[in-house]
């Protein structure tokens, strides 16, 4: 029996590689890492010490890799990534662990055994958004990316050192790629790495255009059908996975030593 092609197929987005080997597999969600943190900090979402992405390791998958705390986002090298286990351990790699990072990451890594990567950062629109304690509305095609595909975290309870709010933070996210944590910023996870860090950004951004048309008027919301519709064409994580693709390889022409494999 024929399935009718998705909007995604039909606009002929491809699919991310698939390796055979756990090695092979391993290098690429590290650089997928690596990539991602140049990303956000070209985007200007590298604010001091706050934010973390982390990737699921792919022969032991109650572990995940992360940048050690308190180094660049646009500085961070692939034999520097911290392997953390679910306790907190760091099994290898150079530098201190974010505390915070684990909390959250651990949890939702945990919770959801789908999410090979998640981003958490301090973008401006991204708090500037959380403190109105509402969900991002369709009025842009972008934002249709999100659309019945994110929560709200309703409390703040302060730097997540707490197990117990990162436990918090994962029930809130659900199944969803996204959520809203009030007053804090937003969280976004993926079947890859590469689309938990496109759906950041996109969030960012979509963030900033509904701030920007808030205060310009009163922005018009898209019908329940054209947004549901208008998802299945950007909001898939097929699409996210090649959003990254394309960002990515203006900075690996720039640093080919780093992106080399």
């Amino acid at each position: 029996m024929n399935h009718p092609l998705s909007i995604a197929e039909q606009a002929g987005i491809p699919g991310p590689p698939e390796f055979a080997d756990v090695e092979s597999e391993r290098r690429r969600r590290k650089t997928a890492v690596i990539g991602g943190y140049r990303i956000l900090s070209k985007f200007g979402l590298d604010e001091g010490i706050s934010g973390h992405i982390t990737a699921r390791d792919p022969e032991d998958p109650q572990t995940f890799w992360t940048a050690p705390f308190g180094r660049h986002f646009s500085q961070v090298q692939p034999e520097e990534l911290l392997h953390v286990a679910s306790d907190g351990t760091v099994i290898s790699g150079n530098g201190p662990l974010n505390r915070a990072a684990f909390v959250i990451h651990s949890k939702v890594h945990e919770a959801r055994p789908d999410v090979i990567g998640a981003v958490h950062a301090h973008g401006l629109n991204g708090k500037a958004f959380s403190s109105l304690h509402t969900r991002l509305t369709p009025i842009t095609q972008d934002a249709c990316a999100f659309h019945e595909d994110h929560s709200i975290y309703e409390e703040y309870h302060g730097v997540a050192l707490d197990e117990e709010e990162g436990i918090r933070i994962a029930d809130a996210l659900g199944s969803n790629k996204a959520v809203i944590l009030t007053n804090h910023g937003h969280l976004t996870v993926g079947t890859s790495v590469e689309s938990a860090v496109w759906w950041y950004v996109s969030m960012e951004r979509s963030m900033q255009a509904e701030l920007t048309a808030r205060a310009a008027g009163d922005p018009v919301v898209l019908h329940e059908k054209i947004a549901a519709q208008t998802y299945e064409a950007v909001g898939t994580e097929k699409v996210g996975w090649f959003a990254y693709s394309t960002i990515i390889q203006k900075i690996a022409a720039d640093e080919p030593e780093v992106f080399a494999h």
